[in-house]
């Protein structure tokens, strides 16, 4: 399917491209994707040389749940001393949080093809190895502890969407009461592997420079949003770019 893409990048920006073949969920659970695009990049970072690319150059780049990847593997980069820094990260339209599926982006485009709210939750469920069952009680905030929610609302909440997202309406969810037992079954979905968006401050702030790119009618809009207001808050420098008619995919 990325061929094609992958040559016209490689052609466009006069650029090396390696594009990983990792292995897939749910045959491969969760977390093989992202440790073999983890370990493609810190083999390509060691040998770039070779390939005739300047180690201090090397840039991650995925849409859509390869933007998730991207973002979790610069994540795991930020610590690494014995590897050259990456160069930039590109995310396009990237899901980044399983905290609150109600921000205005999801109530918005709930019914937008081609990633329906509900399909984004069953790709994410299927790629954590979760039963389908729990849909409705996720979309209600079930899954969040009551320690989780105040930890996380200063990262992820509709305050930090700006109002001219929310004109094609918005309403504020009533918070549920989190069932205890859901919470415990729901813990992969906040790992930063799955949710980069809930990384540590300490991991935010040595992240690399950005590009951002969202579209307008796309449930994940707002995780891109929350993304680049968090970088920002860090002095990462992020270039955004807003596809005002786009849509994801």
């Amino acid at each position: 399917a990325y061929e094609r893409t992958c040559r016209y990048f490689c052609r466009k920006s006069d650029s090396v491209v390696v594009c990983v073949g990792y292995r897939l969920a749910p045959e491969h659970p969760f977390p093989a994707q992202f440790e073999d695009c983890l370990t493609a990049a810190i083999h390509f970072l060691r040998t770039a040389q070779d390939h005739g690319v300047d180690p201090s150059r090397v840039v991650v780049c995925g849409d859509s749940s390869g933007g998730t990847l991207s973002a979790a593997v610069a994540q795991a980069l930020v610590n690494r001393r014995d590897l050259p820094k990456l160069r930039a990260q590109i995310l396009i339209y990237p899901f980044l949080q399983c905290v609150d599926l109600n921000l205005p982006s999801y109530q918005q485009n709930e019914r937008v093809p081609i990633l329906l709210k509900e399909r984004t939750l069953v790709l994410g469920l299927k790629y954590v190895n979760l039963d389908l069952g729990i849909i409705k009680e996720i979309f209600k905030g079930c899954h969040v502890s009551e320690d989780r929610r105040l930890k996380y609302q200063k990262w992820v909440s509709p305050d930090y969407i700006p109002h001219e997202f929310k004109t094609r309406g918005y309403k504020p969810s009533p918070i549920y009461q989190p069932s205890k037992e859901l919470c415990e079954l729901a813990e992969s979905v906040f790992d930063p592997v799955f949710s980069p968006l809930l990384a540590e401050d300490s991991v935010i702030a040595q992240l690399p420079e950005t590009f951002i790119l969202t579209c307008e009618f796309d449930v994940l809009r707002d995780d891109g949003l929350l993304y680049k207001k968090r970088l920002e808050d860090h002095g990462i420098k992020v270039t955004w770019c807003h596809l005002q008619e786009g849509f994801h995919g």
